[in-house]
């Protein structure tokens, strides 16, 4: 009961944080891109856009596109062997999909 309690809190506090977040969102620094297409992105720019996001795994995302086909939802992101759903959520307003 408790522990169902404090994950509905968690949730609750996420979900009302997230227009604070998408405000700050848009500005990105200079030479950053402030979102990437997971589509159509290569390595470089998913690397340069995606936090959590190295080379090793930006060529994972791109090999998966690739294999599988487009991703149609940022959470598809979560079935590239070494991203998991918290790194999806960090980059959930950077990401576009097609």
């Amino acid at each position: 009961m408790f522990k169902s309690l404090v994950i509905a809190l968690s949730l609750a506090l996420t979900l009302m944080s997230q227009p604070l977040l998408a405000e700050d969102a848009g500005e990105g620094s200079a030479g950053e891109p402030a979102t990437v297409n997971i589509d159509k992105a290569d390595a470089e720019a998913l690397e340069a856009a995606l936090v959590g996001i190295g080379r090793n795994k930006a060529l994972a995302i791109v090999a998966h596109r690739e294999k599988y086909g487009p991703f149609f939802a940022a959470e598809e992101l979560s079935a590239v062997r070494g991203i998991g759903p918290s790194t999806v959520e960090k980059n959930r307003w950077r990401i576009e999909v097609d």
